[in-house]
């Protein structure tokens, strides 16, 4: 089943940040575990929230607002998605996430809709 790890409130070093190399190696050390483990799908991490748009359509006409949607002290950083054997797994990879230890990450099951073309 897949997995969707969802990293918040985790601030990433600019290239030329001091600790810049140690973060990114924790970083591909924890994919090369979940590659390891036949787990990984993808992950990314994304742009500020200042850069977001949050689209909705009222009436047949689409309405864009500046931003994410929910006004909350906490942001989405980046995700990763694991196809894990159960949600044990996912939670343990979770932990070995190096972002777990600065932010904190949610771990949410994806769906699985029959007839949704992927």
């Amino acid at each position: 089943m897949k997995y969707m790890l969802l990293i918040y409130n985790c601030d990433r070093p600019a290239p030329t940040d001091p600790g810049f190399d140690e973060a990114l190696a924790r970083v591909n050390a924890f994919v090369e575990e979940c590659r390891r483990r036949g787990t990984f799908v993808s992950g990314h991490p994304l742009l500020p929230e200042k850069t977001a748009r949050t689209v909705s359509v009222r009436e047949g006409k689409p309405l864009i607002t500046d931003g994410p949607f929910t006004e909350t002290h906490e942001h989405l950083g980046g995700y990763y998605i694991l196809d894990c054997r159960d949600f044990d797994e996912a939670l343990e990879l979770a932990a070995l996430c190096p972002m777990a230890a600065v932010g904190s990450i949610e771990v949410r099951p994806v769906a699985e809709v029959p007839g949704v073309n992927h």
